[in-house]
C-alpha cells in the first residue's frame, strides 16, 4: 500500500482537498486499498482552512510517505521553517513530492523546484518565477511531473495530477474509471483553460440504450436517424422524440459525441494519422472531424494529440 501525505498549513484552500477524492476512488475502483491517505500539518490537530472551518490533520511525523502533496492557498502563503525542512527531508525518501496552485511557492522556497520545469495558477505564475529566477517556469499547463516533483495549476488542476498519479500507479484503465466515478475529464485539452467533459449519455428505455449501442459498433457507418430508429424498433418520428427527451440531445448530437470520444480515445491509444482516425469514427475526413473537436473542446485534433503525448511523457518519466 502506497502512503500518500497531504501537507496543510492555516488558511489552505479547501478545494485542494479534492484531490483525495481521487484517490480513494482508486482504492474503491481497484477493489482493494492501494492508497493510505494522511492529511498532515506542522504540529497536527484542527487547522482552519479558507472558509473558517477547521480540518483534523496528523503531526509531521517519521513516516515515510511515498507521494507526498502540498495544498496551496487563494495567495501565496510564506512556509514555516519547520515546514520547509520536513519537505527537504521528504524529498530524500520519498518517490514523489508534488504541490497544487501556489503550493508550487512552498516547494520552490524549499529549493525543490530549483533548475526544475513547474506550474502554478496563472494568476501567480511570473510572480514565482521573479521570486525564485531558478524554476523554469511554464505558466500555461495544467500539471508538470519533472522527474520526482509535480506541480498543478489551480486547484482544480490537482484533481488533474492525482489522476496522472493514479494512471502512473495502477494504469489507464483504473483512471478513467476514477474519472468516469467522479464525473470529470480523464485528460483535460489545453493549458489552463478549462474543459468541458462529455457526460456519459444514460437513457431511461433500453430501446434507446440499445440504439446508442448500436450507434457505438457502427461508427464508421451513416447513422442516420432511420437507421438508428430501426435498432431501437421505433419509428423516426418517435425514436427523435424519445431520444432527445431521454438524453437531452438531438440523435445526431449524441453521435457526433461517440464519435469525437472515440476519435479521442483512439489517439490516446496510438499512432494513427488523423485521416485514419477520422474514417475510423465516421467523420469522413480530417477536416470533419476537426470541426467536431472545436465545438466539443474547443481545442483541434492536433492540439489534444500533443498534450496526450505530454501527459504520456508525464507519466512515463
Amino acid at each position: 500500500m502506497q502512503r500518500i501525505g497531504i501537507v496543510l498549513f492555516p488558511g489552505f484552500q479547501v478545494m485542494g482537498l479534492a484531490m483525495s477524492s481521487v484517490f480513494e476512488f482508486a482504492n474503491l475502483t481497484a477493489g482493494e486499498n492501494r492508497y493510505d491517505i494522511h492529511v498532515l500539518s506542522e504540529h497536527g490537530g484542527p487547522v482552519p482552512g479558507s472558509l473558517g472551518f477547521a480540518v483534523t490533520t496528523e503531526a509531521f511525523a517519521n513516516l515515510r510517505f511515498d507521494t507526498l502533496l502540498v495544498g496551496g492557498d487563494n495567495e501565496p502563503t510564506p512556509a514555516t521553517p519547520g515546514l520547509l525542512n520536513f519537505l527537504r527531508k521528504a524529498a530524500k525518501v520519498s518517490r514523489r513530492v508534488g504541490a497544487t496552485c501556489t503550493g508550487a511557492f512552498v516547494l520552490a522556497a524549499a529549493g525543490l523546484l530549483d533548475g526544475r520545469r513547474a506550474t502554478t495558477h496563472w494568476a501567480y505564475a511570473r510572480t514565482l518565477q521573479r521570486e525564485y529566477p531558478n524554476v523554469i517556469m511554464e505558466e500555461d499547463r495544467i500539471f508538470i511531473a519533472d522527474g520526482p516533483i509535480w506541480t498543478s495549476a489551480g486547484m482544480s488542476a490537482g484533481i488533474d495530477l492525482a489522476l496522472a498519479m493514479v494512471e502512473k500507479d495502477l494504469g489507464a484503465d483504473i483512471a478513467r474509471l476514477v474519472a468516469q466515478k467522479l464525473v470529470i475529464y480523464h485528460r483535460r485539452a489545453g493549458g489552463q483553460s478549462q474543459h468541458s467533459a462529455l457526460l456519459k449519455l444514460e437513457p431511461k428505455s433500453d430501446r434507446i440504450q440499445t440504439a446508442l449501442d448500436f450507434a457505438r459498433q457502427h461508427l464508421r457507418s451513416e447513422l442516420s436517424v432511420e437507421q438508428l430508429a430501426e435498432a431501437a424498433s421505433l419509428s423516426p418520428r418517435q425514436f427523435s422524440r424519445a431520444f432527445r427527451a431521454e438524453t437531452g440531445q438531438s440523435p445526431a448530437k449524441a453521435v457526433e459525441h461517440l464519435r469525437v470520444e472515440a476519435a479521442r480515445l483512439m489517439m490516446e491509444s496510438g499512432r494513427h494519422s488523423m485521416d485514419t482516425v477520422a474514417r475510423d469514427t465516421g467523420f469522413g475526413d480530417s477536416e470533419r472531424m476537426r470541426r467536431a473537436f472545436l465545438r466539443a473542446f474547443g481545442q483541434p485534433p492536433q492540439v489534444i494529440r500533443r498534450v496526450t503525448r505530454e501527459h504520456a511523457a508525464a507519466v512515463m518519466g
